[in-house]
């Protein structure tokens, strides 16, 4: 009998570690995370990396993460929102404009002539969004917002100095709003996501893509244009760092709070700095070249801010049209960016 009880006690102990072991072990989560850019990107080296090791480390080693870089889950970058939404990743980092006119509030800030530094940007994006955009962002959890330097001209042919100078180029346009801005400026531009840049360059597609820097450098641009032309606070595109909303609502409270301590404002602002500071790079690389370099200013920057107003004004009715204050959001944005601009 006594024999009896001890193997039964140590079965009975022995069941209760396999289910204590298989608690812990469900407590373990690996999320998949899905960007556009390679792995040498700021996106991925500067944010997403260090990111996940950080949320690994305030989650004590539960939540671990597997990153996939330049669309290695499949599917194009515009289908990249739909991916979190959908639970075909678990978190994306992607932009809201891949997909014009889904998301026509957050668009304020990729107007022409709007934005400022990414320092200044960046975090004033995150307060409005925290603020306005709760409802054009449900389908997913958003963890930060964030946008990069104000982005400029690159130019095989010739440097953009006058504002006649965009006349019957055939320019790269990021977004919706600065695909209109180019239009207005006499450009003819040409929609794609920014992977698709160089092989436009390469086989004549475009004569030149408006992008910052950063992504210049890493897709080699300064190598196949001669010219880059600052035409100043022309835009800048805004980021959203995206969870699907089932797998963050399934996480244990210990897990969520390691995610959203790493989230919102604060994460902002550390984007802000980490993409102007990625923006020397790309210049260095271009100087290197002996590539040329020109800023448009004076007479010429305000007519091409005069000819882009009815950019705005076209948001500004369109924001309206969905029961917004159109103007009044433009304001606060720009109020914003002004606030952040003096704190960094």
């Amino acid at each position: 009998m006594r024999k009896a009880l001890i193997a039964g006690f140590g079965a009975a102990f022995a069941a209760l570690a396999m289910a204590a072991g298989g608690a812990a072990q469900a407590q373990e989560v690996t999320l998949k995370i899905h960007h556009f850019l390679p792995p040498p990107s700021t996106a991925q080296a500067k944010f997403i990396q260090p990111w996940a090791d950080r949320v690994t480390k305030a989650s004590g080693g539960k939540l671990k993460f597997q990153i996939f870089p330049s669309m290695q889950l499949g599917g194009a970058p515009p289908g990249l929102f739909d991916q979190a939404r959908d639970g075909v990743a678990d978190i994306v980092w992607t932009l809201p404009s891949y997909t014009a006119g889904r998301f026509p509030l957050v668009e304020v800030f990729e107007l022409p002539f709007v934005t400022g530094t990414a320092s200044a940007t960046a975090p004033a994006v995150q307060e409005f969004a925290d603020k306005h955009l709760k409802d054009e962002f449900k389908e997913v959890k958003p963890l930060v917002f964030h946008s990069h330097a104000p982005g400029l001209f690159h130019v095989k042919s010739k440097p953009i100095i006058y504002f006649s100078d965009l006349q019957g180029l055939k320019i790269r346009a990021p977004t919706r709003s600065i695909n209109d801005a180019l239009k207005a400026l006499g450009a003819n531009p040409v929609g794609m996501p920014v992977p698709q840049v160089p092989q436009a360059l390469t086989t004549g597609v475009i004569d030149g893509a408006v992008i910052p820097f950063e992504v210049a450098n890493v897709l080699k641009v300064h190598e196949l244009v001669k010219y880059h032309s600052i035409v100043p606070n022309f835009y800048a595109s805004v980021f959203i760092f995206a969870m699907n909303k089932a797998k963050y609502d399934g996480l244990p409270a210990d897990l969520k709070k390691a995610i959203d301590d790493n989230s919102g404002l604060g994460l902002a602002k550390e984007l802000g700095k980490v993409w102007d500071d990625a923006e020397k790079p790309g210049l260095e690389a271009a100087q290197k070249r002996g590539n040329s370099f020109n800023t448009m200013s004076g007479a010429e920057l305000e007519k091409a801010k005069a000819a882009t107003q009815p950019v705005i004004d076209n948001w500004i009715k369109t924001a309206n049209g969905k029961g917004a204050d159109g103007k009044k959001l433009l304001d606060e944005a720009r109020a914003l960016i002004a606030k952040y601009g003096k704190a960094s």
